[in-house]
């Protein structure tokens, strides 16, 4: 981080106590539920108690609830969080407090940002993404499902799949083309989805690390208000999901980003194999690595909107996630206690290749490095 003077120093040191301080006191005494009812209690009690303690929306401003923390505190912030091994931070609330919430901040009507925003900031609701397709994937220009226009409302109609946690979400920012013949970035809508309204059909799937915590779901004749559900005006879609995933694979991102490299710190620790280590040793120089970019994007973002340089770190953390859960597995045996149960390495492992699709596939990632990054030419689709 940048030199800071003595005052700045003592007064960061101060901010690490307190937040160390909290977190001891008051994460919670057993681990989170994977899925189901059960991971929806924990995840809005846990986004309370943190908005209670004045420890929520730390990157939100603070005419919305948040506290406008610059960079380097929240840094220390999600250094302690994973020190105490609080909950994740990828659960059900972070689409709520990462995308919709920003997103309704930057673009949303008056009325919208009144009535979500403390919802989502006190765990009151919870948020899921209708971006993805059958068929299209993380080629969101592509999506089919249509939103016909009639009157003041939206009738929707069509399919969205690798929504996690959709099934226990009260409301999804949603993806639709309200342009008739529009193709590509043209013609999208991004809405406000209640997923308690009539012609919603959710199905979970079962990943094979197990929860079911990402769905697929069906719209038959939904109909949305406009004047409620449209986010960044009609068929300017586009432009407003370009913004959320930019916190998705920037900023968002941070606390997973800091949890893999304290992890991987651990698993060196424990590590008194003479053939392994220097096995370690490499993750242990990747880890570093990926602190650094970490650190140096969200220390550049804090003047500007997040970039495609986003995508080099959102690439660097799958592979290297996928890499540490493998050894992992040949650090501590196949039979060891580390490796059994919902949080075991053993379930880090087979989670870590969602890693490589969520937020765009790693394939998508490297076009985007390549392209808006590098500079090179455009593939052909």
């Amino acid at each position: 981080m940048a030199t800071t003077s003595n005052t700045e120093d003592d007064a960061l040191a101060a901010f690490r106590a307190g937040a160390r301080n909290w977190l001891e006191a008051n994460i919670p005494d057993h681990a989170a539920p994977l899925d189901g009812p059960e991971s929806r209690r924990y995840v809005l009690d846990w986004q309370r108690k943190m908005y209670d303690g004045g420890w929520a929306g730390l990157t939100w401003p603070s005419e919305f609830g948040g506290r406008s923390l610059p960079v380097a505190q929240q840094i220390i912030w999600f250094e302690e969080y994973a020190r105490a091994g609080a909950p994740s931070t990828h659960n059900a609330s972070f689409v709520g407090v990462n995308h919709a919430g920003p997103t309704i901040i930057a673009c949303g009507s008056d009325a919208q940002k009144a009535f979500h925003l403390p919802r989502i900031l006190s765990g009151e609701a919870i948020w899921c993404q209708g971006f993805s397709e059958p068929g299209s994937g993380s080629d969101l220009a592509s999506l089919r499902t249509q939103g016909r226009v009639e009157g003041d409302e939206i009738i929707i109609d069509g399919q969205k799949i690798w929504s996690s946690y959709a099934d226990i979400a009260d409301y999804q920012e949603l993806l639709i083309r309200t342009e008739p013949g529009s193709e590509r970035h043209r013609g999208i809508t991004w809405v406000i989805c209640p997923m308690n309204l009539p012609g919603i059909t959710v199905r979970p799937i079962e990943t094979m690390a197990g929860p079911a915590k990402f769905c697929e779901v069906f719209y038959d004749q939904v109909r949305l208000p406009i004047d409620q559900a449209v986010v960044g005006g009609l068929n300017n879609g586009w432009k407003t999901a370009m913004a959320t995933l930019g916190f998705e694979r920037g900023t968002a991102s941070l606390a997973l980003q800091i949890g893999l490299v304290d992890k991987i710190e651990r698993l060196a620790r424990d590590c008194t194999d003479p053939m392994l280590a220097p096995r370690l040793a490499d993750l242990l120089a990747d880890a570093a690595a990926l602190r650094a970019m970490s650190y140096s994007f969200a220390l550049a973002s804090e003047t500007g909107t997040p970039g495609s340089e986003g995508s080099l770190i959102r690439l660097y953390f799958a592979e290297l996630a996928k890499r540490a859960s493998d050894a992992a597995i040949d650090l501590y045996g196949i039979g060891s206690p580390a490796l059994a149960g919902d949080h075991g390495w053993a379930f880090e492992y087979l989670d870590a290749f969602s890693e490589t699709i969520a937020g765009g596939t790693a394939e998508i990632q490297r076009n985007i490095i390549g392209e808006r990054v590098l500079g090179l030419p455009r593939g052909k689709s």
